[in-house]
Parts: C-alpha cells; structure tokens; sequence
C-alpha cells in the first residue's frame, strides 16, 4: 500500500478522475499528483496562483484586438521574459519538473507541466489553447486548429506545423512524423502522460513506493488497462509484494490472453509462485 500521505492523495485523485474526460478538471489533478508527495499541499493556494497569472495574461494580450499569433507572441513574452518560465534543460529528471506547485515556485519545468501552466493562463486570459501530445515533447495548440503551436519548454516559441516536424525529428531522428501527432489531447491523456514522466523518474532512481503511488493513479485514470497492471506487477516485485505482483499477473493474462509476451509473463508468473512458496 502506498504510505499514509498519498493514500490520501490517490483517493481524492480517484474521485477527481471518475468523471467523463471533459468533466477532468487539468489543474486539480496535476496539483493531487503533487499532493502525493506534499501532503500538507494547499492546492487553493495554487489555484489561485494561476487565477492572478491569468488575470496578469489578460491585461497584457486578452484584451487587445490582434490575431492569435499576435496574442500568443504577447502571451510567450509575459511567460518567459516577465515571468521567467524556463525549461529545465540541466536537470530534466528533477521530479520537481512534473510537480504543479513546484514549476509555479520555482518556474522552471519539462515540456508538459510548462504546456499546462502555459495553457491554463491562456485559458483565464481569454485564449482558446489545447494540449498537443507531439511524441517525446508536449506542445500548446489553438482550439481553432490554425497552424500555430507553442513550445512552453523553448521561452514559447511559436511554431508552425513544420517546425513540429523539424522538433520531432531533432529529438527522435528515426522518428516518421504523421499529423495526427498534432492532435489535440484532453485532460486524461495529459494527466496519463504527467505521471508516464514521473514514473520514468521513480523507476530509475529505484523509489518504487513512489512509483507504485504513481501507477495506481494512472489506474485511475486508464482503470484495468492491461500495460498499466503489467507495469504495477514489476513495481510490487521490487517492492517484494510478491502476492500483489502474481495478481496483476494473472489479471493481464486474462486481459490479454494472446499477448506477444504471454510466454515471457507465464515464466515470470511461475518464477514468482516459487519465490512466494519459498518466503512463505
């Protein structure tokens, strides 16, 4: 079980989350991901942080008369010359980097966490932006679906469909780019892909409990998707919860019955039935 602190903060994620993805409110479930390693986290106080930012935005670009180019130049100016956001390109893995109050604190992010901040002000400031879940970089997009799009991590730049391309081919040179890359994505993907990113970060620092936490919030999010229990087995053999791990086992087997790696998971269910027998 994950510690005391964020049980609490997976329950009320839980709750926050049981809802159609339209309904997702993007700003409470990033700072309930923080809450689960800040118990004592005032989210108001966060929420509200973000309100005075918007208002901030709004006199700066909302009320001029302009295009929405002009409106984002506007709003990409306040957000990295005003206000200092930055991509934390020394220290990418920082956890720090996916946490909502940490990024408002420090203003310094990755891609995804900046994008939210950058689109939530957006938002309060009267403009219509999107998530843009490019592979290995989240993007701002215009609801309106112009070709215009904003890289919260890069001092937001605006780019247009072809530097997407370019970006993705900069990160990823095997990478095919394919437009639907720069499709729109709503609050449960985006908050799916805050926590893959922290995941990462636990996993390779081996803080398993934290991990655990992390994927049984993405459970919520994505209830009894077979990759996800698959991946949650592996934490809870780290963890040495053997029983739990065979369990998840089992239940992707049965999601999946001809899984590629059925062959692979059958051996890795047996070999923890005799670690089981052998503890117990």
């Amino acid at each position: 079980m994950p510690p005391e602190g964020s049980q609490h903060a997976l329950e009320l994620f839980g709750a926050a989350t049981r809802v159609p993805d339209q309904q997702i409110d993007p700003v409470e479930g990033a700072l309930l991901i923080a809450q689960a390693e800040y118990p004592d986290l005032d989210r108001a106080a966060y929420r509200q942080r973000l309100e005075e930012l918007g208002r901030e935005a709004r006199q700066f670009c909302g009320d001029r008369a302009g295009q929405a180019g002009e409106q984002l130049a506007r709003l990409s100016r306040l957000f990295s010359e005003c206000w200092g956001f930055r991509g934390n390109r020394e220290d990418y893995y920082d956890p720090r980097n996916s946490f909502l109050n940490d990024v408002l604190d420090r203003r310094t992010g990755i891609p995804i966490t900046l994008s939210l901040v950058y689109i939530e002000v957006g938002l309060r400031a009267g403009l219509d932006l999107v998530g843009v879940g490019m592979p290995g970089h989240f993007l701002v997009g215009c609801a309106d679906h112009s070709d215009l799009y904003v890289d919260a991590f890069s001092q937001g730049a605006l780019l247009t469909r072809a530097d997407c391309a370019a970006r993705l081919r900069e990160l990823q040179p095997n990478a095919v780019f394919r437009p639907e890359f720069l499709t729109p994505v709503g609050p449960r993907l985006i908050l799916t892909r805050m926590l893959n990113n922290l995941l990462e970060v636990y996993l390779r620092t081996e803080r398993f409990s934290k991990a655990l936490t992390t994927v049984e919030m993405v459970l919520c999010l994505q209830p009894g998707e077979p990759e996800w229990v698959r991946r949650r087995a592996v934490i809870h053999y780290q963890l040495k919860n053997y029983s739990r791990a065979i369990a998840d086992l089992k239940d992707y087997l049965e999601r999946v019955p001809d899984a590629a790696d059925r062959d692979a998971v059958v051996q890795q269910l047996t070999a923890l039935q005799q670690l089981r027998s052998m503890v117990n």
